[in-house]
């Protein structure tokens, strides 16, 4: 079993930074992928950004790329996501996630999830 939880949430102005981080427990971590999704009200649940545990390869949705940094520290079993030039749009729950397969886009390719952290950016 994995455990996440997510931190960092909050409120920002538009153009603002705010950085999220994911700790995870319950199991080694060598060969997983995490990721973080996003769900804005009334939306589905969309990829933002992922990491693999084990080469430290990131990968980023467009609509986030060059904006979010996606790391990990695996001394403490975390992984951030620093979020530069905020936009409202960016407003959205951020889930953080673990699959224990290769990297997916889909939210259906990930077995575990925490239970999200709230980013409002006002305009």
């Amino acid at each position: 079993q994995v455990q996440l939880v997510e931190s960092g949430g909050g409120l920002v102005q538009a153009g603002g930074s705010l950085r999220l981080s994911c700790a995870a427990s319950g199991r080694t971590f060598s060969s997983y992928v995490l990721g973080w999704f996003r769900q804005a009200p009334g939306k589905e649940r969309e990829f933002v950004a992922a990491i693999s545990w084990s080469s430290g390869n990131t990968y980023y949705a467009d609509s986030v790329k060059g904006r979010f940094t996606m790391s990990r520290d695996n001394a403490k079993n975390t992984v951030h996501l620093q979020m530069n030039s905020l936009k409202p749009e960016d407003t959205a729950v951020y889930y953080c996630a673990a699959s224990l397969m290769t990297f997916s886009r889909s939210a259906k390719g990930y077995e575990y999830w925490g239970q999200g952290t709230q980013v409002t950016v006002s305009s």
